[in-house]
């Protein structure tokens, strides 16, 4: 009661953090809008008498807009100004895990399959776009992802973000879009990257993007000075651990989600692989079929192969005459005769 009477929440166990929620309407916002365009969307595609898997719609809902509620709103979110490791989980979920559960459900395919033959259009356009093109570019991604979570922690980006709450949220909206600018080109069947993308470059490309990952969580885990340092410290309650332990937490966590990400997202590049490497055969048994069935026809109306005949049969000379006299005196028959 002390602790709470001097403005401090209540020691963090694992009930409470399972347990503790708070609103956050600007993520909440955006999650019922994305959640509602791709409600549509599957809508449309399945009122057109189209399919759209069931897998991918979960994907999108559980893993993609279920990581975002739990990043905001859940006891990560009420505890991460208190603590670093609450926070370091929320930002890593949402540059990692959110995109990947959002690009998992293909909603760039879904847009197009949805949209009008004009809406389509434009879709791609923008994809196919300069700015787009250079962005989502393999190793530009990747390096604007590890941008983002170094200059979120080494610079005083992250310690305003806990003091401004709409540069808080702001943040937060960046860590996702830093996130989807690889995952999504990668993971999705329209044709978003470079034509040298092949499934076994996406899957040496998402190889090292699991270790550049890695990268910002070995940071923190063993940078010598605190992240946000004079907040935490002022706001740490009497219950917390030390303050760089606390930080050698949050790096801890943030490299273990991060190896934790990439197993699923390589797992996902090498089942697309083996599809596309499935209906390519397909494709070739099906064009081999078409090719060899009108043959068959003209093989069968084609005029019989001539018999060989003896060449005393065919030579007129001395000597083929007396073989075939002395075959008609033998009272041999003339196979031939007729032909």
């Amino acid at each position: 009661m002390s602790e709470l009477s001097a403005g401090y929440l209540p020691e963090l166990t694992a009930g409470r953090l399972l347990g503790s929620w708070q609103l956050d309407v600007p993520a909440l916002l955006l999650v019922v809008a994305l959640a509602g365009l791709y409600g549509w969307g599957v809508a449309r595609v399945r009122g057109r008498g189209g399919a759209w898997p069931f897998a991918r719609l979960a994907a999108f809902v559980v893993l993609g807009l279920g990581t975002i509620v739990v990043a905001t709103m859940s006891g990560l979110a009420v505890y991460d100004h208190e603590l670093f490791w609450p926070a370091a989980v929320q930002n890593v979920a949402l540059d990692l895990l959110a995109p990947l559960g959002l690009a998992l459900g293909d909603p760039l395919r879904l847009a197009i399959e949805a949209l009008p033959e004009g809406g389509a259009g434009r879709v791609r356009r923008v994809m196919t776009g300069r700015l787009v093109r250079t962005l989502t570019f393999p190793l530009v991604s990747t390096a604007v992802v590890l941008a983002t979570e170094l200059t979120l922690y080494f610079t005083p980006y992250f310690a305003t973000a806990l003091r401004v709450g709409w540069l808080h949220e702001l943040m937060y909206l960046h860590l996702l879009a830093a996130g989807c600018l690889f995952v999504l080109p990668v993971l999705t069947r329209e044709q978003a990257l470079p034509a040298w993308c092949t499934h076994p470059v996406r899957a040496a490309l998402v190889f090292l993007d699991g270790i550049v990952d890695a990268l910002p969580g070995l940071v923190v885990m063993t940078h010598g000075t605190l992240i946000a340092g004079a907040w935490y410290l002022h706001h740490a309650p009497p219950w917390s651990p030390d303050v760089h332990h606390d930080q050698q937490i949050g790096g801890g966590a943030m490299l273990g989600i991060a190896e934790l990400a990439a197993l699923p997202f390589l797992l996902a590049i090498l089942a697309q692989w083996v599809r596309a490497e499935r209906d390519r055969a397909a494709e070739l048994d099906r064009r081999l079929d078409a090719e060899l069935t009108p043959a068959a026809p003209e093989l069968e109306r084609g005029p019989a192969p001539e018999l060989v005949r003896p060449w005393w049969e065919t030579e007129k000379s001395e000597v083929a005459a007396r073989m075939r006299r002395q075959g008609h005196d033998a009272g041999q028959a003339d196979p031939y005769g007729d032909l």
